[in-house]
């Protein structure tokens, strides 16, 4: 096993790229126990100098890991890491006020996860001067077409920590949200996006937001903007292959994974380019393709030299650290401005699903609720948030 892994190869030539760890900080310790567990006893004190360097709680500043994203599913993952702590939180409020009934358990203990979460980087935050350090804490995605129920719980989840971003989905109701937060100084997350449309409408609205907020005085030395794009998710949660199928072009995992990266490099370069005031994050990274027999790392390896954030759950960390040729992967500092190979853009160009996605006019905001990723990814994390309710429901059963 190498003394570094790809992560930290790819930060070395990457100004500015930050490394998100990509689920509630608080399953890090057992997450650590379970990855030297299946390790090889010979790699142990490599893993263990590497677990070293993502997190450091005596020196944050020199860190790996630089925020944190949360959703439900990864807040859900929080509570199924070790069950009997969360029920213990849940008594704990109930104590506390014993008229909570399931949905407001269900919500009190979600910002627990976010409270405990955000803590454990308070220290980073602090340290570089409110720059980094954020944890992002999402708005319930059952409300995502409700802009006034997500500006309630936006306003909830930014009051658990003073470091801690609300990410708010990419609906049309959303960037109403995204504004009003801007103009009050409360850091945001885009989530639920994956075309150029809404990473470019993000872009502008947050742009909106900060005019109102200068010129009302509001202080924005805690504030920052994040856009996300979620890359498998529109590529393989989204349906880019049938989507193919239906045009009449045959689709590979490698065309999927190029029509990911030309969408979040387009929308890097304009937002970089541009004069916006929000930073990109890459996420939903999928190792391969496999090209001549030998595994690719395009998700990674097509990013470097951006000054973007890219995160990554612990699913992907194992990967990376475990990756089977790592010496073969040579990060070039300027791949971000290199396009995608002219064949495999005109092939995607014929299918529309991915020509709207690339174009900035694509899609109208009254067109968003309705894109198959957004669709899918609402329903997975709805669905996510009532196993969260269920369990909160479970809770107050056995009281």
């Amino acid at each position: 096993m190498r003394e570094r892994n790809l992560l930290e190869d790819l930060v070395a030539v990457s100004p500015g790229m930050e490394i998100w760890w990509d689920s509630s900080p608080v399953i890090l310790d057992n997450w650590y126990k379970k990855m030297l567990a299946k390790a090889d006893p010979a790699d142990h004190g490599v893993l263990k100098a590497q677990f070293a360097r993502m997190y450091d709680t005596d020196d944050p500043m020199s860190q790996l890991y630089r925020g944190v994203t949360t959703n439900p599913p990864l807040s859900l993952q929080a509570i199924k890491d070790d069950p009997p702590r969360w029920q213990k939180v849940a008594k704990e409020l109930l104590a506390k006020d014993p008229d909570l009934d399931t949905e407001s358990l269900f919500w009190a203990l979600y910002k627990q996860v976010v409270k405990q979460g955000s803590d454990m980087f308070l220290p980073l935050f602090e340290a570089s001067g409110y720059k980094e350090g954020y944890l992002s804490g999402q708005v319930d995605p059952r409300s995502a077409f409700d802009a006034e129920a997500m500006l309630k719980q936006a306003y909830e989840i930014h009051a658990i920590n003073e470091n801690v971003m609300v990410k708010v989905p990419g609906t049309k109701q959303g960037y109403d949200v995204i504004e009003q937060l801007t103009a009050e100084g409360i850091p945001t997350n885009n989530t639920l996006t994956f075309v150029l449309p809404q990473l470019m409408d993000c872009a502008k609205t947050v742009n909106r937001g900060l005019e109102k907020a200068k010129a009302n005085g509001v202080d924005l030395s805690k504030w920052r903007s994040v856009i996300t794009h979620m890359e498998a998710r529109y590529g393989d949660l989204g349906g880019l292959r049938e989507f193919g199928k239906e045009a009449g072009v045959e689709i590979t995992e490698g065309d999927v994974r190029m029509a990911e990266l030309a969408i979040f490099k387009k929308a890097y370069r304009l937002v970089r380019d541009g004069d916006y005031h929000s930073k990109m994050l890459s996420c939903s990274l999928r190792v391969g393709p496999e090209v001549d027999g030998k595994m690719q790392f395009w998700h990674l390896e097509e990013k470097a030299g951006a000054d973007i954030v890219v995160t990554c759950p612990p699913s992907l960390i194992d990967e990376i650290i475990n990756f089977p040729h790592p010496d073969d992967l040579k990060f070039e500092a300027d791949r971000i401005d290199k396009d995608p190979p002219a064949d495999v853009m005109d092939k995607l160009m014929k299918v529309p699903y991915f020509a709207r996605a690339y174009d900035e006019n694509g899609y109208t905001r009254d067109e968003y609720n309705t894109h198959p990723a957004l669709v899918k990814t609402a329903e997975q994390f709805s669905k996510a948030t009532q196993e969260m309710v269920d369990f909160a429901a479970s809770c107050l059963a056995a009281v």
